[in-house]
C-alpha cells in the first residue's frame, strides 16, 4: 500500500521525529530495542516503517489522534497516512469495546506500559479484527515530556460475524 517515499515530505518528518521517540521510549522502558537500530533517524524510520508487525501511535489531545502507523498497521486498518493523522483513535476500537480500551490505556499512562493486552478493532471500512499479544507502551520526549501511547502487535486474525 505505502511505502515511505509514497507519504507525503511533511508527514515522513513528523513520523521520522515520532518513529525515534518510539524507538526510544520503547528501549528506555523494555531495556531492548523494537528493531535492529542504525541509530541514524532516517534509516531508523524506515527500518520501523517497513516492520513485519504493527506499530500504531497516538498523541496526548484529550481525545487523542493517530499520529503513526506503519506500513503493517495502515494495511491491516486501511487507512491513508493523510486520513490516519486526523483519526481520534478511540475509532480504531468498536464502541462496545471503548470502556475496556479506556481502562487499559489509564492503566498504561499510570505504570508507563501493558503487555499481553487483547481485544477487537474495527479497520477503516468496518472489518472486526482481534489483536492480541499487544504491547502498549508511553511515549516520552528527549526531556521526558508525555508524547502519547503507543502499541506493537504481530499476531492478529479477522473476526468471523
Amino acid at each position: 500500500m505505502n511505502t515511505p517515499s509514497q507519504i507525503p515530505q511533511e508527514l515522513m518528518e513528523s513520523w521520522t521525529r515520532q518513529s525515534n521517540a518510539l524507538l526510544t521510549s520503547y528501549f528506555t522502558l523494555f531495556g531492548q530495542e523494537l528493531i535492529s537500530r542504525t541509530y541514524h533517524s532516517r534509516q531508523d524510520a524506515e527500518g520501523l516503517f517497513s516492520a513485519n508487525f504493527a506499530v500504531i501511535s497516538h498523541g496526548v489531545e484529550s481525545d487523542p489522534l493517530l499520529n503513526y502507523a506503519n506500513k503493517f498497521a495502515l494495511n491491516l486498518w486501511g487507512f491513508d497516512p493523510l486520513i490516519l493523522i486526523s483519526t481520534p483513535s478511540r475509532l480504531t476500537a468498536e464502541p462496545k469495546a471503548q470502556n475496556e480500551r479506556d481502562r487499559i490505556l489509564k492503566e498504561t499512562q499510570r505504570k508507563g506500559f501493558f503487555k499481553n493486552y487483547e481485544g477487537v478493532r474495527i479497520s477503516a471500512k468496518g472489518r472486526r479484527f482481534i489483536i492480541s499479544n499487544v504491547t502498549i507502551w508511553n511515549v516520552s520526549g528527549t526531556c521526558g515530556e508525555p508524547l502519547g501511547q503507543a502499541a506493537t502487535f504481530r499476531n492478529w486474525r479477522y473476526c468471523v460475524d
